[in-house]
């Protein structure tokens, strides 16, 4: 039959496990290919292709499994450590077909594998060593039954749960002795420990007073690691499976599988407290976060707000870390083109104002009220820092605006070539036309305070107008914001937005390849736009 098996888990579900006894129980010889081992510099099936000696002998694995032919489970292991490249070669074998190519003592061979007792299984973790997603090729992704044993099917949650109970029991003790006895009373045990009320004359083994407590003991404190378990399992599968353009926190990359509940369960007693159980989970998730050096602090917060154990001063801490990322997210990092960092600096405000228009939107189809603005920090002195923003901003409009005129000025043609000797001609350089230079620094520099400072504003602002739009008031708008919203609005209409504008259209025409900066600019667009549209609403 055509098609193939594709296992799909975060590390440590036990996915080769689960293949060396399905092909035990099937009678198949178990050819498993290490992935690691082959690595990403492998493109083909033929073993004089490969780099090394350790990928060359994983090749001929994969060849030597065609020629047994049959009666053969073929298992790919940890494929997202290997070039989707070689995966394509598996398309053909995975379909109707039932053919491909290969090769055997250097020799290349066509292999026809139809009504043949032949599978084959790829599996990994979706998420590579990195963070990042892990796409397997489309075609053989349409050919593939994929299970992910780390998530949750529709209506499985308490199997699912229940799996992480009995992959421990060998791990610790006092409940391996229930992993030769009968599955039943591993059920009707886990469900005593979690209070349901099941008398244990049920139970099909006769245990004793002192060993049935003692079992229940240790099994209600593996019901309180599962909890916390499977939640970094969701979390990590749900951070490592979201675009990086829109994470809004740093990567969360703990992980909650078998293997992670196995360790903490070995270390589990029946005479265990509270405070010594939580102890275990620190400690357990501290030794693991240690592997991943810089990210360590941000995902031992995430996993004490999971858990719901954040002390302020950690809530604080946390708050200023996505603080800071999201601010890196839009901004870009301090190596990129300064033009990246303000255009991503001005994009940032389009959150502010869009949660501002959301917040007089909401006001509108309500009895108007006035809007108090709540008491501002000492810092906030609205008139300095609007003229300081006004000349900022007029600064920026005339630096763009020679960086535009000069994309636009015709480049100054090459003086016609000059006869020089044979010799000389070999070796010259043909001649270079220098484009000017804008120092687009020295603006981001001078910018990028007063973007931060208004980004600030906005952000009190929309807080101020979203506490007192249900509620009836009476004070009126600073006035020195209202002037510093038309001050900066007038320079946005007339001067900014246009030379913005002109600046995407040179970089299109241009046929400027980077991505990210065209990105900022559409932002930025949006931005102004909202700003526009923000001024409009406050002079009605």
């Amino acid at each position: 039959q055509m098609g193939l098996l594709l296992l799909v888990s975060p590390p440590g579900y036990g996915k080769t496990t689960l293949m060396e006894y399905v092909a035990n129980r099937l009678g198949l010889i178990f050819v498993k290919v290490n992935g690691p081992a082959i690595g990403h510099a492998v493109k083909s099936l033929d073993p004089g292709d490969a780099p090394d000696a350790t990928s060359r002998q994983e090749v001929q694995k994969i060849n030597f499994a065609f020629e047994m032919a049959n009666n053969v489970l073929l298992y790919l292991d940890d494929i997202q450590h290997v070039d989707p490249e070689l995966l394509q070669k598996f398309i053909s074998l995975c379909d109707a077909q039932r053919k491909i190519e290969g090769v055997w003592n250097g020799r290349a061979r066509t292999y026809d594998l139809k009504g043949k007792r032949f599978a084959i299984c790829m599996a990994g973790n979706p998420y590579t060593e990195s963070g990042a997603r892990f796409k397997i090729p489309d075609m053989l992704a349409n050919r593939a039954d994929t299970y992910n044993l780390g998530d949750i099917l529709q209506g499985k949650d308490a199997a699912f749960a229940l799996s992480f109970l009995e992959n421990s029991l060998t791990s610790n003790p006092v409940l391996a002795r229930l992993a030769g006895r009968d599955p039943g009373d591993v059920l009707l045990l886990s469900a005593m420990a979690q209070g349901e009320n099941i008398q244990s004359d049920q139970l099909k083994h006769p245990y004793s007073g002192n060993e049935l407590e003692e079992i229940l003991g240790v099994l209600r404190r593996l019901v309180t690691l599962r909890q916390v378990v499977l939640a970094v399992n969701r979390e990590y599968i749900a951070s490592a499976a979201q675009d990086d353009k829109y994470r809004t926190e740093p990567k969360f990359q703990l992980q909650g599988s078998y293997r992670n509940m196995n360790k903490m369960a070995e270390k589990v007693a029946a005479v265990m407290n509270e405070q010594e159980l939580e102890s275990l989970i620190d400690d357990h998730y501290r030794g693991e976060a240690q592997t991943l050096t810089t990210g360590a602090e941000s995902n031992l917060l995430k996993l004490a707000e999971i858990r719901g154990r954040q002390s302020e001063e950690q809530k604080q801490r946390w708050e200023e870390i996505k603080k800071g990322f999201q601010r890196i997210q839009v901004m870009g990092s301090s190596e990129e083109d300064p033009a990246v960092r303000v255009l991503g600096q001005l994009s940032l405000l389009g959150e502010r104002l869009h949660s501002i228009d959301q917040t007089l939107g909401a006001a509108g189809q309500k009895p108007p009220v006035v809007v108090e603005m709540a008491p501002q920090p000492e810092a906030f002195d609205w008139q300095p820092i609007a003229a300081k923003l006004e000349n900022a901003m007029g600064q920026l409009t005339r630096n763009l605006a020679t960086a535009i005129a000069a994309q636009e000025r015709p480049a100054t043609p090459p003086p016609p070539p000059v006869a020089l000797p044979a010799p000389a001609i070999a070796t010259a350089a043909p001649p270079t036309v220098v484009a000017p230079v804008i120092d687009l620094v020295g603006v981001a520099e001078v910018l990028q305070p007063y973007l931060e400072r208004l980004d600030y504003t906005l952000q009190a602002f929309a807080a101020g107008a979203k506490n007192t739009a249900s509620a009836p008031g009476s004070a009126v708008m600073a006035p020195e914001l209202v002037s510093l919203l038309e001050k900066l609005g007038k320079n946005v209409e007339d001067d900014l937005l246009p030379l913005i504008q002109g600046l995407g259209r040179q970089l299109k025409s241009a046929g400027v390849d980077d991505r990210r900066m065209v990105d900022r600019v559409d932002r930025s667009l949006k931005s102004l736009d909202l700003f526009r549209d923000l001024l409009a609403a406050l002079r009605k």
